[in-house]
């Protein structure tokens, strides 16, 4: 007997998602279960250049039959099968081992596709991923839950329900295997799928999809409040804003700015609560230079009116680099750019620069001839004229061409190598987070 129209939900969906294209390479990541199957076949409906990989753990006495299951469907559909058998190491705790698959998951499916790969997520999953958060993950980036792409990782099913993917499989003639961990009370999602998401289906039958579509929504807005956050912090650009300035900003937004400041000295994603915000918030009634330790080796630090973060109190210095001219380098936590051309931060001189020059960090007896003034400076000197927070010295680039100092990022230019007539080389620096690196 023929499917019902909304059997084809998934294909459609998938469809409109535009992550499975025709003449496309794809790796379907198989678990033989019935939403990876779905993918499975919609991808191959879609005409993309279809693969699979099965992960075989050898955790559940059906490990094997789940494997042939496997097998048996991509021989029947014409599909390319990679298996491949994983121990993983052990350790204690339910939740750890679902850690230990999914990284091993996908680190294989990472080593074996040649373009994409994908996972068969609905949106059952986003909503339990969703829930889960809501109740162990204070903070609107939780809720954004599982994103459609990340990286070369595809999940082109998130506009599906569980039951949508079975009821496909069921029109299709697919069959497919249950995992028995899925039911597992050891695990928390597992409690949340089978004794908290009946609740809200009972209230609402189209729960799932709501929820989801509430990530999707916030997952669109958050692109407007980064924007907002750019725009906050694009006249500094330095890992640092004022704090006047930021008091005048709404709360909401100083919230996120402060919390984009912290992932940029740590380099790493970190979700600072509303109090410990608040909290930094306050150093700026305290006047003159103030600190807040936020555990995990996070310092806010106030000077000049300033707020910034650091991950020690006094960070060294980065060993040096060289960079050539024109072309970028990384400097501990920043990227040094030259340019030919006028732009950038600092327009220096092509000729006194040469085609390569060190970047270093500052140096004791470090002296400079700032562009404008008669004399040489030690280089303390010129960072105090100019407010730079003593924490900041030891990791800000410095540009040496020749033994000389030509640029100190953000803060003087030396007078022999500023831009006159001639090849102009622009300089400028930039910190720089994981994501970037």
């Amino acid at each position: 007997m023929p499917g019902s129209p909304t059997d084809d939900r998934p294909l459609e969906a998938a469809r409109e998602s535009q992550l499975l294209t025709a003449g496309r390479p794809v790796l379907v990541m198989l678990s033989g279960g019935a939403d990876s199957s779905c993918l499975l076949d919609v991808a191959l409906r879609l005409e993309a250049d279809v693969s699979a990989l099965h992960v075989n753990y050898g955790l559940r006495p059906e490990s094997g039959a789940d494997e042939a299951h496997c097998s048996e469907i991509c021989e029947r559909l014409g599909v390319p099968l990679i298996v491949e058998r994983v121990d993983l190491p052990a350790r204690s705790g339910a939740g750890n081992l679902l850690s230990q698959a999914r990284e091993a998951r996908y680190a294989l499916a990472e080593r074996h596709a040649i373009g994409d790969f994908a996972a068969g997520h609905t949106a059952s999953d986003q909503a339990e991923t969703l829930v889960y958060r809501l109740a162990t993950s204070p903070g609107r980036r939780a809720l954004l839950g599982m994103a459609p792409r990340r990286g070369r990782l595809v999940r082109p099913l998130l506009g599906v329900t569980a039951e949508e993917a079975r009821a496909y499989c069921r029109a299709r003639g697919l069959e497919w295997v249950e995992d028995r961990s899925n039911a597992d009370p050891r695990f928390a999602r597992s409690r949340v799928r089978h004794e908290v998401l009946p609740v809200l289906l009972s209230l609402n039958p189209t729960a799932e999809r709501t929820i989801a579509d509430t990530s999707r929504l916030l997952r669109d807005e958050a692109e407007v409040l980064d924007r907002a956050v750019d725009d906050a912090l694009e006249r500094t650009g330095k890992g640092s804003v004022s704090l006047v300035e930021l008091g005048a900003q709404p709360r909401a937004l100083a919230r996120l700015v402060i919390r984009r400041l912290a992932e940029i000295a740590t380099a790493e994603s970190r979700s600072l609560s509303a109090d410990d915000a608040d909290a930094v918030l306050a150093l700026a009634d305290r006047g003159g230079s103030a600190a807040l330790d936020l555990g995990g080796g996070l310092r806010a630090l106030v000077e000049y009116g300033v707020l910034r973060f650091l991950t020690e109190p006094d960070r060294s210095a980065p060993d040096p680099v060289t960079l050539t001219v024109p072309g970028a380098v990384r400097f501990g936590a920043w990227e040094v750019e030259a340019r030919l051309g006028p732009g950038g931060e600092a327009e220096l001189a092509g000729a006194a620069l040469g085609s390569w020059v060190t970047v270093r960090g500052w140096r004791s007896g470090d002296r400079i001839r700032p562009a404008g003034l008669a004399g040489t400076k030690s280089l303390q000197d010129v960072f105090t004229d100019r407010k730079v927070p003593r924490a900041l010295r030891r990791s800000l680039p410095i540009v040496e061409a020749g033994g000389e100092i030509a640029w100190v990022a953000g803060v003087a230019v030396a007078e022999r190598f500023r831009a006159g007539e001639g090849e102009t080389v622009a300089l400028s620096a930039r910190l720089v987070d994981r994501a970037d690196s």
